[in-house]
């Protein structure tokens, strides 16, 4: 009887915070819209960030920012808070979609909003940022291009003092040096992480980033990064920006200068036309498990938990049914996960499934649903 009123106020306290947060979503929207004709009665003069914020008791930073997304959701982006004022998305996922598309005309953002409309549900502010910026990508690709040229072209290293006899090393640069670096240095930091090591993973990070930058060691760098591109893109017949895992979208241009370095090999990946997900991998080179294990990373590209972004191939790939339940080893049953959410699935109260098709749902101790569906490489083609 105890576990049953468990459950049941489980499910209780899972409807309440999705209730509420659907509240203060509307609310949130109401708010913008009055912020917005505010805005507009006093012609968007500069006096306005700086009432909103004694209203609200906010910084002018922070009520700059508020009536800016204001003007932006009443303008540009109608279906967004269109999806806020039914309780879909609340603000902080609304400036994710409009803090990209502010380099857009007013039409492309229109366009980019009217896509997103669809696809907002389920999302967290990662994903939905992550999507915005893909879609910007496709709608705008010579503006995309641009950006991202002007943004490598100002890459910088910053040192900040902190307290306490600490600093902060911040670096701007590329998206994909910056994943190699980083897995390089996360690598050698596993390798060297024995029972007799007493430093934790961030610590051994951050000491062999420093090591490197000093000259005091001679670790291989060398560390592989993933992007995903199709053929004909690589081939230039068109540029639909290709993706970087663990990162998002980049314009196609730096896609293939990516893929023709000296540096760089090519795996061949064959999609289905209709789903785009990898239908086969060729096994020439490989017994089927390690032919298998790149199969799931490669469709997988990220870890499977809703929003994470964590690149498979720096997690591990693991049996949604448990193998000692009578789980198969193939790839309907096999999820690529980052060590964070690898381990939930022994928690009590949390169920996977695995689907057909690839997908996992996830069940929580609440009994909320959750499904993770592997994106496809490309859009579908006839």
């Amino acid at each position: 009887m105890k576990d049953v009123e468990t459950n049941t106020r489980l499910a209780d306290l899972k409807d309440i915070i999705q209730s509420e947060g659907e509240v203060i979503a509307k609310a949130q929207a109401r708010q913008l819209r009055a912020i917005a004709e505010l805005d507009n009665l006093q012609g968007r003069s500069r006096g306005v960030p700086v009432e909103v914020a004694w209203i609200l008791n906010l910084t002018e930073h922070k009520s700059a920012k508020k009536v800016a997304l204001a003007r932006t959701l009443t303008t540009r982006l109608p279906e967004t808070l269109k999806a806020m004022e039914g309780g879909v998305i609340d603000e902080e996922k609304a400036a994710k979609i409009a803090d990209p598309t502010a380099y857009l005309s007013d039409e492309k953002a229109r366009e980019v909003d009217a896509i997103m409309a669809e696809r907002l549900k389920d999302k967290n502010p990662s994903s939905l940022r992550k999507m915005a910026n893909y879609w910007i990508a496709k709608v705008d690709k010579a503006g995309y291009e641009a950006r991202c040229k002007a943004k490598r072209a100002d890459r910088q290293l910053q040192l900040i003092h902190q307290d306490h006899g600490m600093s902060t090393l911040i670096a701007d640069v590329p998206a994909e040096k910056g994943g190699a670096a980083y897995h390089s240095i996360d690598r050698e930091a596993r390798k060297r992480k024995t029972k007799d090591e007493p430093r934790t993973l961030d610590q051994l990070r951050s000491d062999i980033l420093i090591e490197r930058c000093l000259g005091t060691t001679h670790s291989d760098p060398k560390a592989d990064i993933y992007v995903y591109v199709d053929l004909q893109t690589l081939a230039g017949l068109n540029n639909d920006p290709a993706q970087l895992a663990g990162y998002g979208p980049i314009p196609a241009t730096i896609a293939r200068d990516i893929a023709h370095s000296k540096d760089s090999t090519w795996r061949r990946i064959v999609t289905d036309p209709i789903t785009g997900l990898p239908a086969d991998i060729g096994r020439t080179r490989y017994r089927p498990p390690a032919a298998l294990d790149r199969y799931i990373r490669l469709r997988d590209r990220e870890c499977r938990a809703p929003g994470c972004n964590r690149p498979a191939q720096a997690g591990d790939i693991d049996h949604t049914q448990d193998w000692a339940k009578g789980g198969t080893t193939d790839k309907t049953n096999l999820g690529g996960w980052c060590e964070r959410h690898h381990y939930l699935k022994d928690e009590p109260g949390w169920r996977f499934e695995a689907e057909p098709d690839g997908s996992i749902t996830i069940t929580t101790p609440t009994g909320g649903t959750y499904t993770s569906k592997p994106e496809p490489l490309h859009e579908p083609r006839a």
